[in-house]
């Protein structure tokens, strides 16, 4: 089996590749790339997105094809995609950081900053917080519900349909921080930080 992590420029994702191959060990072949042949060859794709949403579209935007790909790995293949921190955002129609920027639509909502509620919430939202399991997720077998996630975010995403939310975390506000949509999964938080829980949340995903 394949897992491609695409790599497009998002900042440093070494983190999400070491992760990775520590649970995929020799079992499960991981390649990172920006290739489009070996991402719509690929069993499953991970978007990872580090910097601000802008940054993150306009990196997918700048590799010609490449959205493309994705599209018709995701939505037409109906193949497994997990999206990390802005990985998830750009599922959204369009996000407002730094400008309004069109996101990827894959699951109608938007991308906005979190009510700070002048200052009471420290942004970025760095560190550690619980998560709230909303429903039954292939990703969070075996996830004890208020398990510990590391965050670090001043964004979230906000999606129409609250039936894609499949946790939350409590920070100003209830604030998305899993989402999925038939084959197409998100966190908010970062697995790849998050010590065991996270990698098991990874070994979920390849386990798919």
């Amino acid at each position: 089996m394949n897992v491609t992590i695409v790599d497009y420029n998002s900042g440093n994702i070494s983190s999400v590749i070491n992760s990775f191959k520590e649970v995929a060990k020799d079992k499960v072949n991981i390649e990172v790339t920006s290739d489009l042949s070996t991402i719509k060859t690929s069993d499953k794709v991970v978007l990872p997105g580090q910097g601000s949403f802008k940054s993150c579209i306009d990196g997918l935007n700048s590799i010609n094809g490449l959205i493309e790909t994705l599209n018709e790995f995701a939505l037409e293949s109906k193949k497994p995609l997990l999206g990390i921190c802005v990985g998830l955002q750009m599922f959204a129609d369009i996000g407002y950081e730094e400008v309004e920027t069109k996101g990827l639509g894959w699951i109608s909502g938007k991308v906005s900053k979190i009510d700070n509620q002048d200052g009471k919430f420290k942004l970025p939202h760095i560190g550690w917080n619980e998560i709230n399991i909303m429903k039954d997720s292939k990703i969070f077998k075996d996830i004890e519900d208020k398990s510990h996630m590391y965050f670090v975010h001043s964004y979230e995403f906000v999606p129409e349909d609250k039936s894609v939310i499949s946790a939350t975390t409590d920070y100003s506000s209830n604030v998305v921080c899993a989402a999925e949509k038939e084959n197409i999964f998100g966190t908010q938080f970062h697995p790849e930080k998050s010590d065991k829980i996270g990698l098991k949340i990874i070994n979920n995903f390849i386990s798919l």
